[in-house]
């Protein structure tokens, strides 16, 4: 499960509006074949990964991230359709499929099929990989990333909103590859006319991963490669699966006290600014209010800076 949830990661950012799913099919102790879901969406890691395994899939077992989609589409056959055509003999699934169109049928179909079926496993990492498809199928709009890059006290610009650049070289290089794993990028008008953004990738290897842009706020001069969100509920209703927000201060704090930030993304440099700009009000009335709210996820070190993420529990 290890090896599919590598292989799933490839795709993430690539594969909307589907999610990005690994696959690989195991027999006598080899790998028989591998497989993510591909760019847009199709074909799906287990039509990938059986279509290399060929006839060794007979009698094999199967390791997917996510539960095998049970409907028929007009792109191809589903995948639990797939899994049971090819004989395999077992499948090992990390976690449940929401979408009405599987939820659990997935499961029900190998089983009816006499294949053996394991659940749950390593289900939290696939969870948190599936991030986007979970949210948009349970909230019915986009997981929302909000990066701050923030001094050891807790600022994100000078006093007089300079804020380039806070952290050095290789954690902006982490930014880069948020951007790749997202599927729109966003940042408020104020940092678009004040930074004159990019917003591009500009990893080697990764400069065609690449999201949407978009800008909340004024429309008016807006390139038209440019998405323009008039207003929060604008954004939410985008149909894309991860949105990363890069900016400006009164964007996030609007997010916050939303209450719309899923993950949050802080990059913080060993610096001390003083006087500078925080992230401002977010509607905080209580400060028990503010306890229990986020989880502390994975962090790590790169170069001075240390990359910690939160996430929102719910």
């Amino acid at each position: 499960m290890g090896a599919a949830l590598a292989l799933a990661s490839r795709g993430i950012g690539t594969t909307f509006p589907n999610p990005s799913v690994g696959c690989v099919i195991a027999k006598d102790g080899r790998v028989a074949g591998r497989g993510w879901t591909q760019p847009g969406g199709r074909p799906h890691a287990e039509a990938v990964a059986l279509a290399q395994a060929g006839n060794a899939a007979n009698d094999a077992t199967a390791y997917v991230t996510l539960e095998p989609c049970a409907h028929v589409s007009p792109r191809g056959p589903s995948c639990a359709d797939s899994l049971i055509a090819a004989g395999v003999a077992r499948v090992v699934i990390a976690a449940h499929d929401p979408d009405p169109r599987t939820d659990g049928d997935g499961v029900a179909r190998l089983r009816a099929a006499g294949i053996a079926v394991t659940t749950g496993v390593r289900d939290a990492e696939a969870e948190a990989q599936l991030a986007g498809f979970l949210t948009r199928l349970k909230q019915g709009r986009p997981h929302i990333t909000l990066k701050l890059a923030v001094s050891l006290d807790g600022a994100i610009a000078m006093a007089d909103g300079r804020s380039q650049w806070i952290t050095g070289e290789r954690a902006r290089a982490a930014a880069h590859l948020e951007r790749a794993r997202a599927d729109l990028i966003v940042v408020g008008r104020g940092t678009w006319e004040a930074d004159q953004p990019r917003l591009d990738v500009r990893l080697p290897g990764l400069e065609t991963r690449t999201p949407r842009i978009g800008v909340v706020g004024r429309g008016d001069g807006l390139p038209d490669h440019v998405t323009h969100f008039p207003d929060l509920a604008a954004l939410t209703a985008d149909p894309a699966l991860c949105v990363l927000v890069e900016g400006g201060m009164g964007l996030a704090a609007s997010l916050a006290a939303a209450d719309l930030v899923d993950t949050l993304m802080l990059m913080r440099a060993p610096i001390l600014i003083g006087a500078g700009r925080t992230l401002g009000d977010i509607g905080l009335a209580d400060l028990p209010h503010a306890h229990g709210r986020w989880a502390a996820g994975p962090a790590m070190m790169l170069g001075p800076d240390r990359i910690e993420r939160y996430a929102r529990t719910r």
